[in-house]
């Protein structure tokens, strides 16, 4: 049986969202990501991709290259539902779906033909998509997910192809071999050094000269060159972890600045967790110093999501990875190996009142947000960077975001 597989990626996603949010946006050049002088774009309207704008670029050159674009932090929590949303239609209607990223998405269709015609089931699910979550999206429809993926992208802004079987090298061959999964910049310029810039002459050349210069990958990239995958869809389960991380616009030895920053993120997390019905049993602590070493501690505990347990477990884990005698860069925390329940009062202690008192807590972060209520040494940190809410199946949404 031949294989179907189509490739479904959401427009500018976080854009989107933010347009969907406030109707204003709608047609304006918008960034969205880090908002200090160390800041990166995550996500690039189509208007402001026109001055030479794309994500994972320095904030800062961004505003320099389009000074009229509208610079929007972003809210992990935002894109996590509406990500969800889609992920929920997607899963009622495919029998094998993979969730590749928090806006990008495979299916398997294969054998669909028979019975409801690939191309018009999915163009009904792009439509569905689109008007139960007001949000666009494009797909690629073809034999596998290199070439899906690609068409994707060549269909895109919020439009559809298909790629008929046979005619995988003939679609790919007039393409710029950037476009091509794996060629990154680095990749694309020693293909430019090679004077190769277009996928025709990839798929021209010998593998063993591919060999010789990538190494092991010369032989999976002139594979997809030539419109050859075959792996499979993975279906996407459940992630095991939750994590959060800062990166200072200045790198700092202020130890005070450090755990109260710690201290947020693992009080952060705590909430998430319970708001999640999830309990964690590891914890680790992240430290990146100035000259961009990066030191990791973990250390196991029973299964909790109470402030007052974690925090201290942080800080003990920070304390132990701290070197006083240099700036520090990034400090994150993770919490893993995650299982479903809620959190259970120790029996030592008051159970009424500190139930009652974390029931009121969440209650009020609920309603008015993560951030509204908070422990007091930890009132002075104004940001306690990327949120990864990975529960219900959701991968992580990284924001780039920088304190400034």
């Amino acid at each position: 049986m031949d294989r179907t597989i189509l490739h479904m990626d959401l427009d500018t996603f976080f854009v989107s969202c933010e347009r969907l949010l406030d109707s204003r946006l709608n047609g304006l050049p918008i960034l969205v990501g880090g908002t200090g002088n160390r800041g990166v774009v995550s996500a690039a309207s189509y208007e402001t991709r026109l001055f030479g704008v794309h994500s994972g670029m320095p904030m800062k050159m961004a505003r320099v290259l389009c000074p009229e674009a509208i610079v929007i932090k972003g809210n992990a929590g935002t894109y996590t539902k509406f990500s969800k949303m889609v992920t929920e239609v997607l899963q009622e209607r495919v029998p094998i779906l993979e969730k590749a990223s928090v806006d990008e998405f495979y299916a398997d269709l294969s054998g669909m033909d028979k019975f409801f015609g690939s191309y018009k089931f999915a163009s009904e699910l792009r439509e569905r998509i689109t008007k139960e979550t007001g949000l666009p999206i494009s797909f690629g429809l073809s034999v596998n997910k290199t070439v899906s993926k690609v068409a994707t992208n060549e269909a895109k802004p919020d439009n559809k192809l298909k790629i008929d079987k046979g005619m995988e090298k003939d679609f790919l061959a007039p393409l710029s071999i950037k476009k091509i999964p794996m060629v990154g910049d680095k990749t694309f310029q020693k293909f430019c050094n090679l004077g190769i810039k277009k996928v025709l002459t990839l798929q021209q050349m010998p593998i063993e000269m591919l060999q010789n210069v990538f190494g092991k990958s010369g032989l999976s990239i002139w594979k997809k060159a030539n419109g050859i995958d075959n792996s499979p869809i993975i279906e996407y389960h459940e992630r095991k972890s939750i994590s959060s991380e800062r990166t200072y616009g200045r790198d700092t030895t202020d130890i005070e600045k450090l755990k109260s920053s710690i201290s947020a993120m693992a009080e952060n997390l705590a909430f998430q967790l319970r708001k999640g019905n999830k309990l964690t049993s590891c914890i680790a602590v992240k430290v990146r110093y100035s000259d961009f070493n990066t030191y990791t501690k973990q250390l196991k505990i029973p299964y909790t999501a109470a402030d007052h347990i974690l925090i201290p477990k942080v800080l003990e884990l920070f304390d132990k990875l701290y070197d006083k005698r240099l700036l520090v860069r990034l400090i994150g925390v993770r919490c893993s190996d995650l299982a479903g329940g809620n959190y259970q009062i120790n029996l030592f202690e008051d159970p009424v009142k500190t139930a009652d008192l974390y029931q009121a807590m969440d209650d009020i972060r609920n309603r008015f947000g993560s951030r509204s209520i908070m422990r007091a040494n930890t009132l002075d940190v104004r940001s306690i960077g990327s949120n990864f809410n990975a529960f219900n199946g959701e991968p992580p949404i990284v924001l780039a975001h920088r304190s400034q």
